[in-house]
């Protein structure tokens, strides 16, 4: 539990785990988006939060998925769902989530630009088929 509280201690962390409580499951890309953080920054924090028992992932390919763990216990569950429910920054980032679920994820990073962080511009390599939408399906 303790390992918990610390990896919900940091605000973009607070922030994957409140919008992967409203979608079953988001890619690292569209993650990265919408925090606007380096790819390994994200990593980290995606690490930390997996050894924190607080995510699940899985590999397709290249492309690494994301989802809340089934260990999160109710208690913290509906903690977190009270706590965070009427956030100004969950309310940003449903909006956010919403404009990056609507690009391709194979080309999210000239679908989508989110704001530039300490002057460096966002980059990717969508040379990658990449995952399928659920609308391609």
């Amino acid at each position: 539990m303790l390992a918990a509280a610390r990896a919900l201690a940091d605000s973009n962390r607070l922030r994957v785990v409140a919008v992967l409580m409203e979608h079953d499951e988001l890619c690292v890309c569209q993650i990265t988006a919408l925090l606007g953080l380096a790819t390994a920054t994200v990593s980290r924090h995606m690490a930390i939060l997996h050894d924190a028992r607080l995510l699940e992932s899985r590999k397709a390919g290249r492309w690494v998925f994301y989802r809340l763990s089934g260990a999160i216990s109710p208690a913290l569950r509906e903690w977190l769902r009270d706590s965070l429910h009427h956030s100004e920054g969950v309310e940003t980032d449903r909006a956010t989530v919403q404009r990056i679920l609507s690009c391709d994820p194979r080309t999210l990073c000239t679908c989508f630009k989110p704001r530039e962080r300490r002057g460096y511009p966002v980059t990717g390599d969508s040379s990658d088929t990449g995952p399928e939408r659920k609308e391609d399906r």
